[in-house]
């Protein structure tokens, strides 16, 4: 294991699956409740809320998931593994992003050839 001299004591190391979870949670309530105001406003269709509320708490899952890692591993000092964290974190945002992304051009194709 790669330490350095830098650490910070970010006290006990806490369970990231558990922190996966409870960061999901509390950015799909976030996001639902901006999504349903939105809706509500006729600004996006049910389907487009619902679609962007599950993304966002997917994203804010592996977010606060690589965070608490991240900080797990900085207050071990280790450096290399934090930084590993943390691109795990970009990486797995990114890619939610993208399959999001990719789902919603099918759908509007689908769309379109029903015309």
């Amino acid at each position: 294991m790669a330490t350095s001299s830098l650490s910070i004591n970010t006290g006990a190391p806490r369970n990231v699956t558990g922190h996966v979870v409870s960061g999901s949670l509390a950015a799909g309530a976030l996001a639902a409740a901006i999504n349903y105001n939105k809706y509500k406003n006729g600004e996006i269709q049910k389907s487009e809320a619902i679609n962007n509320s599950i993304k966002l708490s997917a994203q804010g899952g592996i977010a606060t998931g690589s965070a608490i890692a991240a900080a797990n591993y900085l207050g071990q000092g280790n450096i290399v593994n934090m930084l590993t964290a943390i691109s795990v974190g970009v990486m797995g945002v990114y890619a939610v992003e993208k399959v999001s992304d990719k789902l919603t051009q099918r759908k509007e194709i689908e769309v379109e050839e029903e015309k």
